[in-house]
């Protein structure tokens, strides 16, 4: 087994363990929304990164699915005006409709 030829001196000792301490986290604040978040890292809570926007949020997921749901039924209710419309023309006796000749 190797053994040390010299004893390590204090001077020594100390520089290689200089960088044995813990460091405070580096935090930064986002451009877009002023959020904390670490350096180098897309935010978590608006999505951007370096001013471009690059990951979907909670948020933007909750707004794509409520257009899409609002879309769905404006369609759903065109069609069903367009079906009544469509039904109005029909030549078929309505109560109230007193066209019978007598």
């Amino acid at each position: 087994m190797p053994v040390p030829k010299r004893k390590t001196s204090k001077s020594r000792r100390d520089m290689r363990q200089s960088t044995k301490f813990i460091r405070p986290q580096a935090v930064m604040t986002c451009s877009q929304c002023n959020e904390p978040n670490l350096p180098h890292q897309v935010c978590v809570e608006c999505g951007y990164y370096k001013g471009r926007k690059i990951l979907n949020t909670k948020n933007d997921r909750g707004m794509q699915r409520m257009q899409t749901r609002t879309a769905a039924a404006q369609r759903a209710q065109k069609a069903a005006e367009k079906n009544s419309q469509h039904e109005g023309h029909d030549h078929t006796h309505h109560e109230g409709d007193d066209h019978s000749h007598e």
